[in-house]
């Protein structure tokens, strides 16, 4: 399985301070924002990892980044994305790197407290169709929000007015090698832009859509105020843990064995 980090966009939101640099290269804590879902993916065993970017400081992900020694690797590609064409649209510009194989997508923006190794591990044995990862959230209406009933995802709406849940769409998904003709048979939302929740609901109607409840917290880091819950979050816990929550796991199969 292939990783790919989305983190284009103007980031507009968080003005004046996207001005000077990506949004992605701002800091959260005590690491550059980008560095949190490279490290979820690496977390995961995803080590051949496509970055995305675009605007005026994309050069400076080369410079930051370089192959990725930082987190271990020998290589890290890139990819650009010129305008503001959507999720989706950037989405497309890794068809390329993922050469047919299953891809782990995640957004530049997303800092979570534990893993997705059991979701990545899930979906290998899924072997075809998409999984989205969900967490409960009190703002849903900023979100993709699933309806779910049971082990079934009913419906996705983006940014619902009335949401029907309170369980958000994080920004991390995966997908077979099917999404990239999924993605070219969109048109342009209202927004103007190929929405990712589309391309989740296609998967959606063909029956091949799964989801899991992302443990910990997760937040997203695109406007001030979740970017200060970013910082704080990840100061008083830390993030992208992996042994904790392993070691916790095998305590509980333990007791349960006893």
């Amino acid at each position: 399985m292939k990783g790919i980090v989305l983190a284009g966009g103007t980031g507009s939101r968080l003005a004046p301070l996207t001005r000077a640099t990506n949004k992605h290269l701002l800091p959260v804590y005590d690491k550059p924002m980008v560095y949190y879902p490279i490290q979820t993916l690496v977390n995961a065993g995803i080590t051949e990892i496509l970055v995305v970017t675009g605007g005026r400081n994309a050069g400076d992900f080369l410079r930051l980044l370089g192959n990725g020694r930082d987190f271990g690797l020998k290589h890290i590609d890139y990819s650009y994305q010129e305008g503001e064409g959507g999720i989706a649209e950037a989405l497309g510009l890794a068809e390329y790197f993922a050469a047919g194989q299953s891809i782990c997508v995640i957004l530049g923006d997303n800092i979570i407290e534990n893993n997705i190794c059991l979701a990545v591990d899930n979906f290998r044995k899924q072997k075809a169709g998409a999984k989205i990862l969900l967490k409960e959230v009190p703002d849903a209406q900023r979100f993709g929000v699933a309806e779910i009933r049971g082990d079934r995802v009913l419906n996705i709406e983006e940014k619902p007015k009335h949401p029907k849940s309170n369980y958000a769409v994080t920004g991390i998904y995966l997908y077979d090698r099917t999404v990239f003709d999924k993605i070219r048979s969109l048109a342009p939302s209202g927004r103007g832009e190929l929405e990712i929740t589309d391309v989740n609901n296609l998967y959606l109607k063909e029956g091949n859509l799964t989801f899991e409840i992302l443990d910990g917290w997760w937040t997203d880091a695109g406007t001030f105020q979740s970017l200060l819950r970013a910082n704080n979050l990840v100061a008083e816990t830390g993030a992208n843990k992996v042994h904790q929550q392993n070691d916790a796991r095998m305590m509980a199969q333990a007791k349960g064995s006893q």
